[in-house]
C-alpha cells in the first residue's frame, strides 16, 4: 500500500485504529476513494416503507465505522438527502471524510407524474436545492441522473462545469447515458464517472453494440456500478416475487415477474455454488468479481441491514484467481437472463442519447412526460408511500436507479 493510500485510509477513519478499505482512483482526473461505495436509495425509497430514523442513522454509522466512505444519493430518493443532511449535522467533522455523490434530472409531482429534465436551468436549480437539503457547501460528485432526450448533453455539461468552477460541485458524472453522449460530454468538460447498472445480470455495457465500457476506458471515465447484486436477487436470499413487500418497485420489473423469476434463479444458484467453494457468500463473490473486472469499477450496493452491510464490505477480502474469475464469467455468459431491467415505459431513458447541439431549435421545448402507463405505475407506488413526515410521493423510479 502506497504512502498516499495509507494517508487516505487514516483520514477515512479519523486517524483512529479501525478498518481501512482498499481505494481506487475515480477516473483519470478524480480523487482516490474507497473501491466499494454505499448506495443510500433503499434507506428512503422504492423498496417498501422506510425504517425509523434511528435505524437508518445506525446503518450510516455502521458504514462510516467500517470505512465505507463513498456514499451515493439522489434528489429523487424521497428524503435521502434530508436524511444525510441530518446525519452530517449530528456528526460534525465527519462530512469531510465522506465522498458524497448525488444526482438531479428525475422530476415528479404530487399526482405521481414523473419526467426527466436535464436542462441547464433545472441543473442549477436542483443543485441549489440539494446543497440545502444536504447542508453542505459543495457536492463531491454530481451526476445528471438521466438525459431528457431533448437537451443536448453539451448544454447540460456546460452548466455542470459552471457549478464546478463556482465550487458548488467538485466532480461531474452522467448516469444511463449512451457512448456517444459520453464522448460529446467529455469534449465540454471531463466526465469523472458514469453510473450504470452492471452485474452478472446486466453486462450490456461490455457489448460492442452499447460500447459504453470501452468508451469510458478510452476517455478515462470511472464506472460506478449500481444494482451490482441485481437488486438483491444475486445474494440468493430472494426466491420469489412474493418475497417483496408492498410498495417495492421490483414488482413492476419484468426481470422479477412470476414467469421470469425461476429462470433467473438459475444464474443465482450457479453463483451460489461457486461462492460455497470459495467459502464466501454469493453477494461477496458477485461484488469481488465485479471489482476484478478493472480498477475503474466502483460497485455501490445498498442495504438497510447492518449484517448485510458488513457482509458486503467483507467482499473486499475475497480474492479471485484467474480461473475463478473465468468460471464466473462463463456462468454469466451461459445464463439466459430473462426480462428487462425496467418496464417498457421507462426503457427510453436507459443508455439515453441526446440531439446534436445544432439541432436544438428543431426540438420541442420542455422535458418529456412519461407515458400514461408509466404514470399509472408511479401512482400505484405513490399510494404505498411511507408515513415518514419528510418523505416525498413514493413513485416508481426511472430506468437505471441503483442498488
Amino acid at each position: 500500500m502506497s504512502a498516499s493510500i495509507q494517508n487516505l485510509a487514516s483520514k477515512a477513519t479519523g486517524g483512529a485504529v479501525g478498518p481501512t478499505l482498499p481505494v481506487r482512483k475515480l477516473g483519470k482526473n478524480g480523487p482516490t476513494i474507497t473501491a466499494l461505495g454505499y448506495g443510500t436509495m433503499g434507506l428512503s425509497a422504492f423498496y417498501g416503507a422506510p425504517k425509523p430514523d434511528a435505524e437508518r442513522f445506525a446503518v450510516l454509522d455502521k458504514a462510516f465505522d467500517l470505512g465505507e466512505l463513498f456514499w451515493d444519493s439522489a434528489d429523487m430518493y424521497q428524503d435521502s438527502e434530508d436524511l444525510l443532511g441530518a446525519w452530517f449535522k449530528q456528526n460534525p467533522g465527519k462530512r469531510e471524510k465522506i465522498f458524497l455523490a448525488t444526482k438531479f434530472a428525475n422530476c415528479s409531482d404530487a399526482e405521481g407524474n414523473r419526467w426527466v429534465d436535464s436542462t441547464p436551468e433545472y441543473c442549477r436549480k436542483a443543485c441549489e436545492k440539494s446543497l440545502k437539503r444536504l447542508g453542505v457547501e459543495s457536492i463531491d460528485l454530481y451526476y445528471a441522473h438521466r438525459l431528457d432526450g431533448k437537451t443536448p448533453v453539451e448544454l447540460t455539461v456546460r452548466e455542470l462545469k459552471k457549478l464546478k468552477e463556482e465550487g458548488k460541485i467538485k466532480y461531474i458524472g452522467l448516469s444511463e447515458c449512451d457512448s456517444d453522449s459520453l464522448r460529446r460530454a467529455c469534449k465540454v468538460e471531463h466526465i469523472d464517472a458514469v453510473q450504470i447498472e452492471y452485474s452478472p445480470f446486466s453486462l450490456d455495457i461490455e457489448s460492442e453494440q452499447i460500447g459504453l465500457l470501452k468508451t469510458a476506458r478510452e476517455l478515462g471515465v470511472a464506472i460506478v456500478a449500481y444494482s451490482p447484486i441485481g437488486r438483491g436477487m444475486l445474494g440468493g436470499q430472494i426466491r420469489s416475487p412474493k418475497d417483496f413487500e408492498e410498495g417495492d418497485f421490483r414488482t413492476f420489473a419484468p426481470r422479477f415477474s412470476e414467469e421470469n423469476f425461476p429462470k433467473n434463479l438459475e444464474l443465482v444458484d450457479r453463483i451460489t455454488e461457486i461462492a460455497k467453494k470459495k467459502n464466501c457468500t454469493a453477494s461477496q463473490l458477485t461484488l469481488a468479481w465485479l471489482m476484478a473486472q478493472g480498477d475503474d469499477i466502483f460497485p455501490i450496493p445498498g442495504t438497510t441491514n447492518l449484517s448485510r452491510l458488513e457482509e458486503n464490505v467483507n467482499s473486499l477480502k475475497v480474492k479471485l484467481s484467474k480461473e475463478e474469475e473465468q468460471e464466473i464469467r462463463k456462468a454469466c455468459e451461459n445464463a439466459v437472463v430473462s426480462g428487462a431491467r425496467y418496464p417498457e415505459a421507462f426503457a427510453a431513458s436507459c443508455f439515453a442519447s441526446t440531439p446534436p447541439l445544432k439541432e436544438r431549435d428543431a426540438v420541442a421545448e420542455g422535458p418529456p412526460f412519461l407515458t400514461s402507463q408509466a404514470q399509472q405505475q408511479s401512482r400505484v407506488l405513490s399510494n404505498s408511500s411511507s408515513s415518514h413526515p419528510s418523505a416525498r410521493p413514493r413513485t416508481l423510479p426511472p430506468p437505471g436507479i441503483k442498488q
